[in-house]
């Protein structure tokens, strides 16, 4: 299944992407939910980030090359994690597939990330590794947009990873994508920049997310951005950013500068 959220018109609602159709449903995907018989073409309806998570979580330093390239241009001695970390973001930067990322004014080293997203399925609470897996929904893809400068400079990451527009997540989420067959691409103006294989983490989804629910509870519709590898090229105005998965789609937003 492809569960996406769009709208018409009026409110927010799921539906169930089917080619180049949207069945709509009544419900959701965590709670449950009826077929109404309403079809929409994909093409003419606003989608949405497919779920607005209670909680935002973040995977940072998950990738060995990331961390790698990052101490190269840094000129120190790449540190590689011996624990997951985790993270968060804001919801006030999340933005769907097909809308702007619009840059500040002041903003002068802008990054892409593609990264694939874990959805919660259902109430997760000190879980096993074997069973995390379990308590995924399924699978969409984010774009930890990432100003290099202010990510240096503040003391904290509040403006370089969550100004708003930074988060684009979408364009559904997939219930049958697999990890283990997954490459993430990143095209930028449709010249691929960086392709590898998504799930050669440092720690895997099953591992963060197991060491996770031993200290939190893990609620439906809670996101897990499982962070990046590679590098990316400075970013302008007027870029268009794809970002495709195996199994799941292709994200895509154009950067515009701020009014």
């Amino acid at each position: 299944m492809r569960w996406c959220r769009f709208d018409t018109g009026g409110s927010p609602r799921y539906g169930l992407v089917e080619g180049d159709i949207i069945r709509e449903v009544a419900g959701d995907p965590f709670d449950g939910y009826d077929i109404t018989g309403s079809v929409h073409n994909l093409e003419a309806v606003h989608l949405l980030v497919p779920v607005e998570p209670r909680t935002f979580y973040c995977v940072g330093l998950n990738y060995a090359k990331h961390i790698r390239e990052a101490a190269d241009r840094n000129g120190t001695v790449p540190n590689l994690p011996t624990q997951p970390d985790v993270g968060y973001r804001a919801n006030n930067a999340l933005i769907g597939h097909g809308a702007d990322i619009v840059i500040p004014q002041d903003a002068k080293k802008v990054h892409y990330e593609g990264e694939v997203v874990a959805v919660i399925g259902k109430t997760t609470r000190k879980v096993s590794e074997a069973e995390a897996l379990d308590h995924v929904l399924g699978f969409t893809i984010g774009n930890d947009v990432s100003e290099r400068l202010w990510q240096k400079s503040d003391r904290t990451l509040w403006r370089a990873k969550n100004s708003d527009t930074f988060k684009p997540m979408g364009p559904w989420i997939d219930t049958e994508a697999r990890l283990e067959d997954m490459y993430t691409t990143v095209r930028v103006n449709g010249e691929q920049t960086i392709r590898f294989k998504t799930d050669e983490m440092i720690f895997g989804v099953a591992r963060f997310i197991s060491v996770m629910s031993q200290y939190m509870t893990l609620w439906p519709g809670d996101v897990i951005w499982m962070g990046t590898d590679g590098t990316s090229p400075d970013l302008k105005p007027g870029d268009v950013v794809e970002i495709d998965i195996t199994g799941i789609g292709t994200l895509k937003n154009q950067l515009v500068a701020e009014a």
